[in-house]
């Protein structure tokens, strides 16, 4: 219980929390409250991202060779679009990242999509899995803080005869 450690992991070591003064136990409990709310911005992030590609896939999905010539909302940015009708439905444009298109067709698109959902739920799983470590961390400290506290109060308590 004095001890925190986890699977051999980069970046993990192990720490006798006895050994550690209040201080430096609320240094390490701020450190980790910080890397905690990275990760939850990381999965927020993630999840906006997975949303996206899920959206996009779905879109792909709809698709078929009745869809040309019927009328559509191109995007010239996230605010403002043009009326345009659809010329191709065999291929579309894909955003890639960073400014950059593909053209691919309709099945390569759907595979891009699902494999961009794919990594980034297996992300998503390895940034939980660290935060749910770091958490055990986190609590095994919040215990020892209280103990330490605790401790402190009792030795300073006058002793009564």
């Amino acid at each position: 219980m004095a001890t925190v450690s986890s699977a051999p992991a980069p970046g993990m070591h192990q720490i006798d929390l006895s050994k550690l003064n209040l201080q430096q136990l609320a240094q390490l409990k701020q450190q980790l409250d910080q890397e905690m709310s990275v990760f939850q911005d990381s999965l927020h992030t993630l999840k906006v991202a997975q949303g996206k590609f899920m959206e996009s896939g779905e879109c792909v999905e709809k698709m078929t060779p009745e869809c040309k010539g019927k009328s559509i909302l191109v995007p010239l940015t996230g605010s403002m679009y043009i009326p345009g009708s659809i010329a191709d439905t065999e291929n579309v444009l894909i955003d890639i990242g960073t400014g950059y298109y593909a053209q691919k067709d309709i099945a390569g698109a759907k595979d891009y999509f699902k494999r961009k959902v794919a990594f980034v739920s297996e992300q998503m799983e390895k940034i939980k899995a660290l935060g749910v470590e770091k958490s055990k961390v986190h609590k095994a400290i919040c215990m020892m803080i209280e103990m330490k506290l605790q401790a402190q109060m009792q030795a300073a308590k006058p002793s009564t005869s």
